[in-house]
């Protein structure tokens, strides 16, 4: 994980808004990347819960979700020019080349992607390409770590559960 970068919320109190939005985001990015930290092919992609989350797939749809929101938003691509599944359900389907190298290599460049993406943006910029219509940066930051706090939780039970075996 070392090319996230090593922010935390409490270095930010006194910096600007997206400053304090980033730390927050990469902190939660690099929870979900490190889940899978550790574990075996077979750990990371067993099935726990009926649906298809496994902590491969967590991290795998995280590359998905960053792609959508600061890929597809800010450049009004489609998903397909992107590479990316069409819907959020599909971003869980692992391939066979899919290895926990490979899907926190993927994060970890989309994640990058993502920051450069907005490095030059305001929280009051407008993104323009989701399907909502128009949608100040700010609004994009808060989902971004609504989504990612949620699936943060979702890994922190399904290591639980794969490491209590």
């Amino acid at each position: 994980m070392s090319s996230l970068p090593a922010t935390f919320a409490e270095d930010v109190i006194d910096q600007p808004a997206n400053a304090q939005f980033e730390a927050f985001l990469d902190e939660h990015r690099g929870a979900l990347n490190a889940c899978l930290d550790g574990l075996t092919e077979e750990q990371a992609r067993r099935s726990l819960v009926p649906s298809r989350t496994t902590l491969l797939g967590l991290v795998k749809h995280a590359t998905f979700v960053e792609k959508v929101w600061f890929d597809e938003a800010i450049t009004c691509r489609p998903r397909a020019e992107i590479g990316i599944p069409a819907t959020p359900d599909e971003s869980f389907i692992l391939d066979d080349g899919d290895t926990i190298e490979s899907v926190q290599r993927a994060h970890r460049e989309a994640c990058e992607s993502s920051r450069g993406a907005t490095s030059s943006m305001g929280v009051d910029d407008m993104v323009r390409g989701n399907r909502r219509g128009p949608l100040p940066l700010r609004w994009v930051y808060l989902h971004m770590l609504r989504e990612l706090a949620q699936h943060c939780g979702h890994a922190d039970i399904l290591r639980e559960q794969v490491s209590s075996d």
